[in-house]
């Protein structure tokens, strides 16, 4: 990266963090049932934004689909048992909030603790959800994909976030790879991951998309951090920052894959 589109991005990142540091409120959080309450309290956020103010993003319409809902709660912490949906939501609300300073419209998969899907369908619930939501995104002419998700593993030393692309897809790889480096240098996290192409429903709609697992729940020390609202909004900064640092960079970007058929059974995200 040149000299000068460093420097716009410093200055971006500049704006970004600024723009956090205005936040000051903070969800009151505990244990299971009592904590997805807190969540799903807040106001909720309308589908798409139909207007926004003019920023770095004008012009640029991006899905945040907030992960799980409803009755899949997704990961869960370790200790408070906190499932993953409401901080995926409010991490998504967050960052939508930041997206419309810099100009962009947004549009949110899911806007409160519910899952897209009937309560006994005619397909798997899995599907039918995810279905709706990348009929939501294609509707609404989503040029660019966010997926937040918060991660777990069995071992309880894996931490620091991630980012994943579509398999073999350049034009995901780019916008990862940009988020990765972004939330690294944000959050400062102590293991440093890179961002890794999967097989994941939402990542295969035919535009820039990634799929991003802020930290593991399963780690006692990362949790405690996800649970707190000071670092939630740092998160959507870090977020914000990747999409401004990939908006950044010069010369034409990769075109996504096309469209692939996924009729049959998502992966568990």
């Amino acid at each position: 990266m040149g000299e000068g589109i460093a420097g716009r991005v410093r200055l971006m990142k500049g704006i970004v963090l600024a723009a956090s540091a205005l936040c000051t409120s903070a969800l009151f959080l505990c244990a299971g049932g009592n904590a997805v309450s807190a969540f799903t309290a807040q106001e909720s956020a309308p589908i798409q934004e139909t207007t926004a103010p003019a920023g770095l993003l004008t012009g640029l319409v991006i899905a945040l689909d907030p992960g799980h809902g409803g009755y899949d709660g997704g990961a869960v912490g370790r200790v408070s048992g906190t499932p993953e949906k409401g901080l995926n939501l409010d991490v998504a609300n967050r960052t939508r909030r930041l997206l419309m300073e810099q100009g962009a419209a947004v549009v949110l998969t899911r806007t409160d603790d519910y899952a897209l899907c009937d309560e006994n369908p005619p397909i798997r619930k899995k599907l039918q959800d995810m279905q709706r939501r990348a009929a939501l995104i294609e509707e609404n002419g989503c040029g660019l994909v966010l997926s937040i998700h918060m991660n777990e593993y069995a071992g309880r030393s894996e931490s620091g976030p991630q980012v994943f692309y579509r398999e073999g897809c350049p034009a995901g790889r780019l916008l990862a790879g940009a988020m990765q480096e972004a939330m690294i240098d944000c959050l400062q996290p102590r293991t440093k991951r890179e961002a890794l192409g999967g097989d994941y429903y939402i990542l295969t709609l035919g535009v820039p998309s990634v799929l991003i697992e802020c930290g593991f729940l399963s780690n006692r020390e990362e949790e405690a951090l996800l649970l707190t609202g000071e670092y939630r909004e740092k998160i959507a900064a870090s977020i914000v920052q990747g999409v401004l640092a990939w908006a950044a960079l010069e010369g034409e970007k990769p075109q996504p894959l096309e469209k692939t058929d996924r009729s049959d059974e998502p992966r568990a995200e």
